[in-house]
């Protein structure tokens, strides 16, 4: 027969379980929606509830994707927080007014260029878009210096894009503000009659340069510097247009607080961790993108910051709002 516990020793193991389950239902969770695929942000999300001991329930998928489904929960989202891949994304949530304005002690982490004219949504690191090439295939002096130069018979079938992937559609906004609703339309549709070839992604369209299959393609910048990591003598490489053109647009990954969230405090506190010196750095060093905020040490592969805004177009990133109408307009155009 078992013999009997004394009281103590049950009133204690009762005390322990009693504060495991306590310290389990009061643990800080948070839930995020991520434009961002895993393997770039799931390390500093770790270190976030290293740091802080508060949970990130992630839910991955495409930024687009995350963006509809946002507009169709609404009010009744069970996101705190949703960090898209380009401003775009970002702008269509914030025009159906699902984000709470975020405090000016967070807005102030970045210049005003970086952050929604209201305070609504907060960029977390930019992004380039380039011109990707094959220099076995293609000499420098032969590269087109405009985006609208990819349209040329000469070009034709040798071309890859990503027109599913959301910085593309970013950059299709981008292109319809600064250029106009008819021209960015004549673009689509010339491309596509010349043969431009669809890819799911942006890593697809390096790699198919790297295999022979393309001789140009419309990435963002830091895709390249992933392969460059593993093999410095990768075969491909890239470049910008010439000044100004909408082929250099710089786009930021960006991050905004919704009014559906649970637990706000907990949500500021991730985007706060997000404009920390250790996470800029983490974004400038391991995933190759730029910083938003000052002090971060630079990355050698990366043009310095004053040397890109010399050859970016001007542009407003508040006016990205219309992903629905890019959406549209590449059904028109048949790309999607």
């Amino acid at each position: 027969m078992f013999k009997k516990r004394p009281i103590l020793f049950n009133y204690f193991l009762f005390a322990l379980l009693s504060f495991v389950l306590i310290g389990t239902l009061h643990a800080e969770t948070i839930t995020l929606y991520s434009g961002r695929s895993k393997s770039l942000v799931d390390p500093i999300i770790q270190q976030f509830e290293k740091e802080t001991g508060i949970e990130v329930k992630v839910s991955y998928a495409n930024t687009t994707q995350l963006a509809a489904k946002l507009l169709t929960e609404g009010r009744k989202s069970p996101a705190s927080l949703f960090w898209a891949q380009d401003a775009g994304a970002l702008g269509a949530v914030s025009a159906e007014k699902l984000f709470e304005k975020l405090p000016k002690s967070i807005l102030k982490k970045v210049p005003k260029t970086f952050h929604h004219d209201d305070g609504y949504w907060i960029a977390t690191s930019g992004r380039a878009r380039v011109l990707a090439y094959s220099p076995e295939r293609v000499k420098m002096e032969d590269l087109p210096e405009s985006v609208f130069d990819l349209t040329q018979s000469k070009w034709r079938g040798k071309v890859g894009w990503a027109p599913l992937n959301a910085s593309f559609q970013a950059f299709v906004t981008a292109m319809r503000a600064q250029v106009g609703e008819e021209r960015a339309e004549k673009w689509l549709r010339d491309m596509k009659a010349n043969g431009a070839k669809a890819y799911p992604k942006n890593t697809p369209i390096i790699e198919a340069l790297a295999a022979g299959e393309i001789d140009l393609g419309l990435p963002n910048h830091y895709y390249l510097f992933r392969f460059k990591k593993r093999d410095s003598k990768y075969p491909v490489e890239q470049t910008f247009f010439k000044a100004k053109d909408v082929g250099n647009i710089v786009n930021v990954a960006g991050i905004g607080l919704l009014k559906s969230s649970d637990n706000k405090e907990a949500a500021l506190k991730f985007i706060e961790f997000l404009l920390s010196a250790k996470a800029q750095q983490y974004f400038v060093s391991e995933v190759f993108e730029y910083p938003v905020t000052e002090g971060v040490i630079p990355n050698a592969n990366l043009l310095p910051l004053e040397d890109l805004f010399k050859i970016v177009p001007t542009f407003d990133l508040n006016e990205m709002d219309d992903l629905e109408g890019t959406i549209k307009l590449l059904r028109r155009a048949g790309i999607m």
